[in-house]
C-alpha cells in the first residue's frame, strides 16, 4: 500500500551510524557544500566526457552516492528545504523573487540545532533565504557570515559594482571587500573558519554561487571547453572546473591538518544544470539536444527530471561512509537535517519535526520506510501556491507531473511517452495521495514573511524591488532590468518593530552609486582575462514626483532630479502592513521606488 510521508519525529535518542568507541565520542565535523545551477550531468564521474572535475570525481569514488536524490527545481526552496527538513511549501519560500524567497521566522534551521550542540557555525558564499533582518544567516543560527546579497552576484540587491572579481560581500551584517574570484573567496573564508576552530566542532555551510549566470570566470578556465560542438557553454564548464580545483584545495586542507577523518563531507546541488545541457523547444522543459543531463528531460526550473534531480555524494572515514557504494531509493533535500541529526548525535527541542526522514538506516541497508515513500518537489512563478502548478509526484520510477503526464522511468527515463491513459488507476491513487498532502500543507501558507523595520539588529534597513509582491507581472531582480528602466511595482509585507517617526528615502539607484533620480548609470567595462561583459549604460528616467503609502498614510512630493532620492517621514504604529511606493515619469507612467532605505531616529 503506497504511503505518503508528511512529517517524520526524530527522537531525543539520535543513534549514529556505526557503533560507538572512543574516537566516536567526538562530536564529528561537517561540510556542507552545495553548488549552483550544477546538475547531475555537469560532472565526469557521472557521465560527462567533456568536463574534467578530477577532484569531486575522486570524492566520489570514495562515497555514499545518492542516485535517485532529488530537490526543488529551483535555488531557494531547495536551500529552504534542506535547510529546515521541511517541504519548501511550509517554510514561505514557494519561488526566487517577488517576497517568496524569504524564510518564515517560526522555521529552526541546522545551523541553530547544530549551535544548541556546542558546535562553532559558518555559512560562506550564496544565502537566498532573505538578506534584511530577520531573514539573514547571521539571525538564523550562523557564527560566522561571508556572503553576496540575492540570489546571484549583479541581482538586484547584490552591491552594484560585483563582478565575481574583487567584490564586496556581506561579513556578518557589514559590507567588505575581498579579494580574488567569488569561488576563490568562499572556500579560503571557509578555511580560515576551519583553522580558527580547535577546541569545538564545527559546522560549516559552503554554498557557491558557481555556476550561476552570468557567466563570468578567468579565461584560463573557460579556454579549454571552447571550440567545442558539445558544450552548450563553456564559461559554465570552467566555473565547474574552478569548483573542482578548490574541492581539491580543500579536501588537501583537511588531510594535512588531521581534520579529514572526522570531518563529514557533502556534495551536491540545488537544483538542474542551467547551461550544462540545451533542451530543444520549451526552454526549460525540453529534450535535451546538446551537452549531457545523464538522459534526463528538462533543466533548472523544470518539474521533469532533469530540474530537479541532482548529485549527492557523503563521505565520513570516521563514521565508515568512505568506499563507493550507489543508493537508488529515492531521497529528497529535507531528509539531510534529520541524517545530521542522527549521524552527529544531535538532540533536538521535543516539538522539533520534519517532512524528511533520516536516510541513516538506509545507509544501513534498512530500506523499510523507503520503498513505499512518496516525495512532491515543486517551484511556483508566482507569489502564492496553486495545487499541481510545476509539481511533480515521485513514487518508486513513476513520475506524476501536474497531476495530468504519468512516466514510467524504468521504461522511459527520458519521459517521453504519457502513459496517464494507460494507468488511470495509478493516477487517481497518486491523485488523491496529492490531495492528502495538500489539505495537510496548505493551512501552513497563512502564515507570511515580514520585513521588520526600527529593530536595532538592522535600523536603517534597505528593501528592494527583487521582493515586490507583483504577482501575475515580472518583478526586476537583476540590475539590469534596474539599468533598463523596467516599469513595474508592487508592495511589500513589513513589521513596524516600535512605535514612533520613520524616514523613508525612495531612490532609483543604489546608495553606492551616489546617482542622482534622473541620472544613467555609466557603464561597467568587460574585465581582461575573464569572460566578464560590460554592461549596458543606465537609462535615464524622467521622475517628476513620488508618492507612498503605509498604514493607511499616502504622501506625495514633487522631486529634485538632481536629488539622489526623495525623502518622507511618517509616523507608525507597531504592527503588520504593507509598504508601497510609486514614481511618476513625465509621460505620466508610474513605476515603484527600486530601494527604499527605512530608518527610525
Amino acid at each position: 500500500m503506497m504511503k505518503a510521508s508528511f512529517i517524520v519525529t526524530i527522537s531525543l535518542l539520535s543513534f549514529l551510524f556505526v557503533a560507538c568507541n572512543e574516537k566516536e565520542m567526538e562530536k564529528p565535523n561537517v561540510i556542507l557544500i552545495m553548488v549552483d545551477d550544477v546538475g547531475y550531468g555537469d560532472i565526469g564521474a557521472l557521465g560527462n566526457k567533456w568536463i574534467q572535475t578530477p577532484n569531486i570525481d575522486a570524492l566520489h569514488a570514495n562515497s555514499t552516492r545518492l542516485t535517485d536524490y532529488h530537490v526543488s527545481p529551483t535555488c531557494a526552496p531547495t536551500r529552504a528545504a534542506l535547510m529546515t527538513g521541511h517541504h519548501n511549501y511550509r517554510t514561505g519560500v514557494f519561488f526566487t523573487i517577488k517576497g517568496r524567497s524569504l524564510l518564515l521566522e517560526k522555521e529552526t534551521t541546522m545551523a541553530e540545532v547544530f549551535k544548541e550542540n556546542g558546535y562553532s557555525t559558518g555559512a560562506f558564499g550564496k544565502w537566498h533565504l532573505g538578506d534584511n533582518y530577520p531573514f539573514r544567516p547571521e539571525d538564523n543560527g550562523f557564527d560566522e557570515v561571508v556572503v553576496h546579497n540575492g540570489g546571484g552576484v549583479g541581482q538586484t540587491m547584490d552591491y552594484w559594482y560585483n563582478n565575481y572579481f574583487d567584490d564586496k560581500y556581506m561579513h556578518n551584517g557589514k559590507l567588505e571587500q575581498y579579494e580574488g574570484y567569488c569561488t576563490d573567496v568562499w572556500f579560503e573564508n571557509a578555511k580560515k573558519f576551519i583553522a580558527s576552530k580547535k577546541d569545538v566542532p564545527f559546522f560549516c555551510y559552503l554554498a557557491t554561487n558557481a555556476a550561476h549566470s552570468p557567466y563570468w570566470v578567468a579565461d584560463k578556465y573557460a579556454d579549454p571547453y571552447r571550440d567545442n560542438e558539445n558544450i552548450p557553454n563553456a564559461a559554465f564548464y570552467g566555473m565547474v572546473a574552478n569548483i573542482d580545483e578548490n574541492i581539491g584545495k580543500l579536501v588537501n586542507y583537511l588531510e594535512n591538518t588531521g581534520l579529514m577523518d572526522n570531518t563529514i563531507l557533502i556534495f551536491t546541488a540545488d537544483n538542474g544544470t542551467a547551461a550544462g545541457a540545451k533542451v530543444e523547444g520549451h526552454r526549460l522543459d525540453g529534450f535535451v539536444v546538446k551537452g549531457n543531463n545523464d538522459g534526463m528531460r528538462g533543466i533548472k526550473a523544470s518539474m521533469y527530471e532533469g530540474g530537479h534531480r541532482v548529485p549527492f555524494f557523503i563521505h565520513w572515514k570516521d563514521g565508515q561512509i568512505n568506499v563507493g557504494k550507489d543508493i537508488d531509493a529515492l531521497t529528497a533535500h529535507y531528509d539531510i537535517f534529520p541524517t545530521l541529526v542522527d549521524l552527529c548525535g544531535l538532540k533536538l527541542k521535543k516539538d522539533l519535526q520534519f517532512d524528511g526522514k533520516s536516510l541513516v538506516p538506509l545507509m544501513n541497508g534498512n530500506k523499510e520506510g523507503f520503498d513505499d515513500r512518496i516525495v512532491f518537489v515543486n517551484t511556483q512563478f508566482s507569489t502564492d501556491p496553486e495545487p499541481w502548478k510545476r509539481t511533480a509526484l515521485m513514487h518508486k520510477k513513476w513520475r506524476l507531473v501536474e497531476g495530468t503526464e504519468l512516466y514510467d522511468l524504468s521504461t522511459d527515463p527520458e519521459q517521453r511517452v504519457n502513459v496517464a491513459d494507460k494507468y488511470p488507476e495509478k493516477v487517481k491513487a497518486y491523485k488523491t495521495a496529492y490531495e492528502k498532502w495538500w489539505s495537510e500543507i496548505s493551512p501552513t501558507f497563512k502564515e507570511k514573511p515580514y520585513f521588520i523595520i526600527g529593530n536595532e539588529a538592522e535600523n536603517p534597513t534597505t528593501l528592494r524591488c527583487h521582493d515586490w509582491h507583483s504577482n501575475p507581472e515580472f518583478t526586476p531582480w537583476a540590475q539590469r532590468h534596474i539599468r533598463a528602466g523596467y516599469i513595474n511595482n508592487g508592495f511589500w509585507r513589513v513589521r513596524v518593530d516600535e512605535a514612533g517617526v520613520y524616514t523613508f528615502k525612495l531612490r532609483r539607484w543604489p546608495q553606492e552609486t551616489g546617482l542622482a533620480l534622473n541620472a544613467k548609470a555609466p557603464v561597467i567595462p568587460a574585465l581582461e582575462g575573464t569572460t566578464v561583459t560590460a554592461s549596458n549604460e543606465g537609462k535615464a528616467l524622467d521622475i517628476q514626483s513620488a508618492r507612498i503609502k503605509i498604514q493607511g498614510q499616502e504622501m506625495s512630493s514633487e522631486v529634485n532630479p538632481e536629488n539622489e532620492y526623495v525623502a518622507f517621514k511618517l509616523e507608525l504604529k507597531k504592527g503588520e502592513t504593507q509598504l508601497q511606493t510609486w514614481f511618476t515619469l513625465g509621460n505620466s507612467e508610474e513605476l515603484g521606488a527600486y530601494y527604499v532605505e527605512i530608518e527610525k531616529p
